[in-house]
């Protein structure tokens, strides 16, 4: 362990005290102490499930690190996924543990984002998201406000779900779906869901996938689906003052903010709960009218790339 300034659990700690990074006001020590902490909470929601993260490195921009560098131990767990874009086996790591979260931690990974399935079926998601994205410069009341919407399209449907702040700007609704539903099912429920809180109050949330196409509204993201990722509970983000996504309940999303979760605060408002856990409603069938529905939506990505290839065209005959 030479270098080493501590220990833990087998893992060699090192430069503990320097700046986490710029904006951060903590320092690598407080990232790892934070981590440590909560980690009995963090990993049941990372387990079995092919982890990417967000490493900062002193000096160099952030990066999301998805494929296992050759330096890792032996003893992190892993998993190969084929990446249909770069053609290529993917080596995920498996955040089991707490030694694996230190280690983790070390390596300056400040972030964690799990795929929403897991390596039992990576070809069925776990849970549908919904992921409220307020304009730039928009108080964080606006985001609420379209996750309100989410819960009553839901309450609609006859489903429920639970509600986090993402630690960024917006906030995340989580349903969990019952075994029988197949991926494609439940990115086409999750599209209804989204048309359907959006119909609620379209002056103030849209689906609109072109962010030039919003006009100063609330994006509900249906897009994070299939093999797709979402920042885990309790994970802190590469944001001033590091914050944390943090469940809150629905009675108590309206009189929260971010800021008010962070690595900081965020050990003490958990108390030794889960309440991620505790929040999330069993598994539940989709209702059949809402798949459906879905089914007749276009797949944002792909509509928005269609649409942008054909504003293209119009650009270039304009010219």
């Amino acid at each position: 362990m030479a270098g080493a300034e501590e220990t833990r659990d087998g893992v060699a700690l090192t430069n503990l005290d320097q700046p986490l990074f710029d904006g951060a006001g903590a320092t690598k020590r407080d990232l790892v102490d934070y981590l440590d902490t909560v980690s009995e909470r963090i990993v049941p929601h990372l387990r079995d499930r092919p982890l990417s993260v967000v490493r900062v490195r002193p000096g160099q921009p952030p990066f999301m690190q998805k494929n296992l560098p050759k330096y890792t131990p032996d003893w992190v767990r892993r998993t190969g996924v084929w990446a249909e874009a770069s053609h290529r086996e993917v080596s995920y790591a498996l955040c089991d543990d707490r030694r694996t979260l230190l280690w983790f931690a070390n390596q300056r990974a400040v972030e964690y984002h799990p795929t929403l399935a897991t390596v039992a079926d990576l070809h069925r998601p776990t849970h549908l998201v919904l992921d409220l994205d307020p304009p730039e410069g928009a108080p964080f009341d606006v985001a609420v406000a379209a996750a309100l919407l989410v819960r009553r399209a839901l309450a609609d449907a006859g489903l429920s779900g639970a509600v986090k702040t993402s630690g960024a700007k917006g906030v995340h609704v989580f349903v969990p779906v019952a075994g029988d539903a197949t991926a494609e099912d439940m990115a086409a429920a999750t599209r209804a869901l989204a048309a359907r809180a959006a119909r609620l109050n379209p002056d103030l949330a849209t689906t609109a996938f072109i962010r030039e196409d919003r006009g100063g509204k609330v994006f509900i993201d249906s897009t994070r689906a299939g093999g797709a990722t979402v920042v885990a509970a309790y994970s802190p983000r590469l944001r001033p003052g590091v914050p944390v996504s943090f469940p809150v309940s629905w009675d108590d999303l309206p009189s929260v903010t971010p800021a008010d979760f962070t690595i900081g605060t965020a050990p003490a408002l958990l108390a030794g709960r889960d309440p991620w856990a505790d929040a999330m409603p069993a598994p539940q069938k989709l209702p059949d009218d809402l798949v459906a529905e879905g089914h007749t939506i276009p797949v944002a990505r792909v509509q928005a790339m269609h649409e942008g290839k054909r504003r293209a065209r119009a650009r270039r005959a304009a010219d």
